[in-house]
Formats: C-alpha cells, sequence, structure tokens
C-alpha cells in the first residue's frame, strides 16, 4: 500500500480519506500552487529542487506532499520526525545511494515535523542533501529560521502556506459533503448556508479541524423520520473543539505578545484587550504576562506616567496573589491603563546610548572630585577635591559629573 493511501482504510477520519491526489481537487494557496508558479511547474515536470513547507496546521503541507509523491518519477520516502530518527535515515540514505549509483534513479526524502528533529539529527542529513543524493520536502508548523539549521536552511527554497480562508474551507467542506467514495456523499445531510459559514469561520483557516467537526457530528445525530441528518450551528458548535492557535514555547507566543506590546504603544486598548484575551484563553502563564507590562511601563511610558510602573507592579503582585482565573480583570485593567497612559520612550533610548557608549568606548575613570577620600593616602591623592555638596547651593551647582572625555554627552534629552 501506498505510504499515503491512508483515505483506503475506511476507518481514517474524514480529513485523511478526503486529502486531494492531484492539484484539480485542491483547494488554496493559490500564491504558490497556482498554475503559473514556479513550485507548480518544478513539482508537474518532476525537477524539484529541496524545499521547506512552513505554514499552520490543516494547510496543506502533507497533501501537496502527498501531490509530488503521485506525481514524480522519484522513490518517495516518508518520514515522520517524531517516530524516525537517525538510525532510519542511515537506512534510507544507503538505499538513495544504490538506487542513484545502479539505477540513476532519485530519491524525495519527505520529513513531516522537521522542526522535532535537533541540531544533530539535521546535521546527520545536510551532507546528503548538498550532494544531490535526497532532494528534501520538510513540513513544519514552526518557523524555521529558529528551527530548521541555517546550513540545512540554504540549501532549501522555502514555501509559506497561509490559514485556508473561510471561502476555501466551505469549498473544501462542500466537497466532502458530496463526495460519495471518501466524503459524507452517501448520508442524507441538511445544513443551512449560514452554518456552513459559521463552521468555515470557526475552524481558524484549518480545513481538519472543519472536516474531523463535521464528520463528528454527522456521526454523533440519528436521523430523523425521513432518514435526514439535521445540522444546526448548535451541533456544528458542540462539535468544535475551540483551537487556540498559540504555542507557548513557538512563534505563535512571540507574536501575540509583540501584538500586545505594539497595540498598548499605539494606545489601542481594545486590541490590546483582544491580544490578552488570546493569551489567557490559552493558558499563558499570568505571571509572565504580568512581567511584560512590568517592562512595558517603563519602556514605552516611563516619566510621562510614573503611576505606570505603579500599576503594573501591582498587577504582578495580585496575580501572585490570585492566579486564574480572578486574575484576568486584574491584568485587563494594567493593559487598558497602560493602553491609555501618555507615551515616552525617552528613557528606553537614554538607556540605549549609555549601553552604546560603554561597549565602545574606554571604561573612564571616575573624576577625582566625584570620588569618595576616608583615608589620608585618598585625600593627598586629591580624591573629592572642589566637589560641591548639591545642598549648599541649593542644587544648582554647575559642576561636570561625567568623565573628562564624555564632558557635555547627553543621553537623556
Amino acid at each position: 500500500m501506498d505510504l499515503f493511501d491512508q483515505n483506503l482504510n475506511k476507518e481514517a477520519p474524514l480529513a485523511d480519506k478526503m486529502r486531494p491526489l492531484d492539484f484539480s481537487d485542491f483547494v488554496g494557496q493559490e500564491q504558490i500552487v497556482g498554475i503559473k508558479t514556479l513550485l507548480r511547474r518544478a513539482i508537474e515536470s518532476d525537477n524539484l529542487p529541496s524545499i521547506i513547507f512552513w505554514g499552520p496546521p490543516g494547510t496543506g503541507k502533507t497533501t501537496l506532499a502527498k501531490i509530488i509523491a503521485r506525481k514524480t518519477r522519484a522513490v518517495f520516502a516518508l518520514f515522520s520526525a517524531v517516530t524516525s530518527g537517525v538510525k532510519e535515515l542511515r537506512v534510507t540514505i544507503k538505499d538513495a545511494i544504490e538506487r542513484k549509483k545502479f539505477k540513476a534513479k532519485r530519491t524525495i526524502l519527505f520529513i513531516d515535523e522537521i522542526h522535532r528533529w535537533n541540531k544533530s539529527q539535521q546535521d546527520a542529513l545536510l551532507p546528503y542533501v548538498e550532494k544531490g543524493i535526497v532532494t528534501l520536502i520538510g513540513a513544519t508548523t514552526e518557523n524555521p529560521s529558529f528551527e530548521v539549521n541555517s546550513a540545512l536552511l540554504s540549501r532549501c527554497r522555502v514555501f509559506v502556506l497561509e490559514p485556508l480562508t473561510a471561502d476555501e474551507l466551505k469549498q473544501i467542506i462542500k466537497n466532502a459533503l458530496a463526495d460519495k467514495e471518501h466524503g459524507l456523499g452517501n448520508f442524507k445531510i441538511k445544513i443551512s448556508d449560514e452554518v456552513l459559514d459559521f463552521l468555515s469561520h470557526m475552524a481558524n483557516g484549518d480545513a481538519r479541524i472543519a472536516l474531523n467537526a463535521l464528520e463528528f457530528a454527522v456521526n454523533s445525530l440519528k436521523p430523523d423520520k425521513d432518514g435526514f441528518i439535521n445540522l444546526d450551528k448548535k451541533i456544528i458548535e458542540e462539535s468544535l473543539q475551540k483551537s487556540y492557535i498559540y504555542d507557548k514555547a513557538g512563534e505563535q507566543h512571540y507574536n501575540i505578545i509583540s501584538a500586545l506590546h505594539k497595540s498598548m504603544r499605539g494606545s489601542d486598548a481594545d486590541a490590546a484587550l483582544y491580544w490578552l484575551g488570546r493569551m489567557i484563553e490559552s493558558g499563558e502563564d499570568p505571571l509572565y504576562i504580568a512581567r511584560r507590562l512590568v517592562r512595558f511601563a517603563s519602556e514605552d511610558i516611563g516619566l510621562a506616567d510614573p503611576q505606570a510602573l505603579v500599576q503594573a507592579v501591582s498587577a504582578y503582585q495580585a496575580c501572585h496573589f490570585l492566579g486564574y482565573p480572578e486574575c484576568d480583570v486584574i491584568l485587563a485593567q494594567a493593559v487598558a491603563y497602560l493602553a491609555k497612559a501618555p507615551k515616552s520612550n525617552k528613557l528606553y533610548i537614554a538607556v540605549g546610548r549609555v549601553k552604546n557608549d560603554i561597549k565602545n568606548l574606554p571604561n573612564e575613570p571616575v573624576p577625582l572630585h566625584l570620588r569618595n577620600a576616608p583615608t589620608k593616602l585618598m585625600q593627598d591623592l586629591n580624591y573629592g577635591k572642589d566637589y560641591k555638596y548639591s545642598p549648599d547651593f541649593d542644587y544648582k551647582e554647575k559642576q561636570n559629573y561625567l568623565p573628562e572625555k564624555l564632558k557635555g554627552r547627553k543621553c537623556f534629552k
């Protein structure tokens, strides 16, 4: 049986049984596999370079690999980075070398979830990709810039798959409802356009979520007296397991905290509260969120509103006392306050200038008049000489407090 022929198994999920076998049935990703695109032509001419498919779950990465497997004249080897390692790789590479040497036949190696392979495993693959022993197709939900070795990445073309649109998902659902061989076409199903739209939107751009929810709903209901299965919004809502695309260790984690930070910086409290809600509902550590708010209070508000730091620190302490779910409104209070507060990044810029000076300039000595002189020797060396005690001058003394070579340097403007 073909490694990809899971759809021949009647027990396979609907999402697997409905996987397209050709571009004529493939929905979405027109930007990379449309009729005149470079990748589409490379696949159809069987002249594929090593590539990485990067995109969220359910957007077609494995399906595209399946289509390539059908169209290529090369031997197609399937790996899952979860279950296969260097030992299995060596066997595949040995076969690929012999195949190329004695039969002049290429090998395409598909590694699903390639980001789960560690550096040493990826290093073991590198020389064979470099020498053309295998053509690599990697699939990943994580940013390959962080998860794929730079040397391996430089030898691959990266293609970014976008979340499917609601219209594309709706078409995929309709295809499943009509397909009598692999889909639900043998069922008498009633579903309105309104419910189809609801399912299409709530699947979050993931065809697998949409099809699995549809299948679960159909299999969970008994037909009415006329033999129809009636799918309404409530049934679909119960069938959907709300999927929050948020990986605390992955790129989406940083994308959302970045969106929260930038929304507060832009004084958009509504957007800031939305991104906060996404983090809370996904189970993000409230103390992590609160720590980011403390940082924001000084970085983006600073002395424009000194109470911002008080609010942020108080929010951290309150989150520490209460935890979820009670601390959600406390975080919301702090986020809304920080978003609406006046903004100033002067302190942030000043700290950056200081760090730059320290990094790029010599470590200048402390001027003599600013040094303490607790011993006679120090006094004889003029430590503290001519220092002006500020209170004696009503804090209006003119005195240099920087090293001589940095005199007049302005960091805080």
